[in-house]
């Protein structure tokens, strides 16, 4: 297979001799080495959910509420909700008035301290690196049923 049959197999077509300057085609489909925006709200939207809804999600929620009930699971997902949503508020605010090119550890380094900002830059780490072995441990109890 040549490389012109692989480009062609995967849907991709050079096509120099239709393109305008703007990178279209003449039938309206963007050239092959092109980005267009096509993105909508909906698409960000339904993105968002894909990364709030986990595998922690139908895991823990079970524990919750053999533990709690179902009206306190409710009200311990609201209680969750707020102050997750108290932090998110605190910290698009300091990114607004404070741009900076980096994570949040970088305003714990200006307002408290260089060995505060690195802390929990090592601890966010630490964070992504155990839920990573968390969610590959969840998928596994999850998919047990059916191999």
């Amino acid at each position: 297979m040549t490389q012109n049959d692989n480009t062609q197999a995967h849907g991709l077509h050079n096509t120099q001799q239709g393109s305008t300057q703007k990178g279209n085609t003449q039938q309206g489909r963007p050239a092959h080495d092109q980005l267009t925006r096509s993105m909508e709200s909906r698409h960000l939207t339904m993105i968002s959910l894909g990364g709030v809804i986990g595998t922690g999600l139908f895991v823990s929620s079970g524990h919750t509420i053999h533990d709690a009930g179902p009206f306190g699971a409710v009200l311990a997902y609201i209680i969750g909700s707020v102050l997750v949503y108290c932090v998110m508020l605190s910290l698009g605010e300091l990114s607004v008035a404070m741009p900076y090119a980096g994570s949040f550890h970088l305003y714990a380094r200006r307002f408290i301290g260089p060995g505060t900002g690195f802390t929990i830059a090592i601890l966010y780490w630490l964070n992504w690196a155990v839920a990573l072995a968390s969610e590959f441990t969840a998928a596994g109890l999850l998919m047990q049923r059916w191999f």
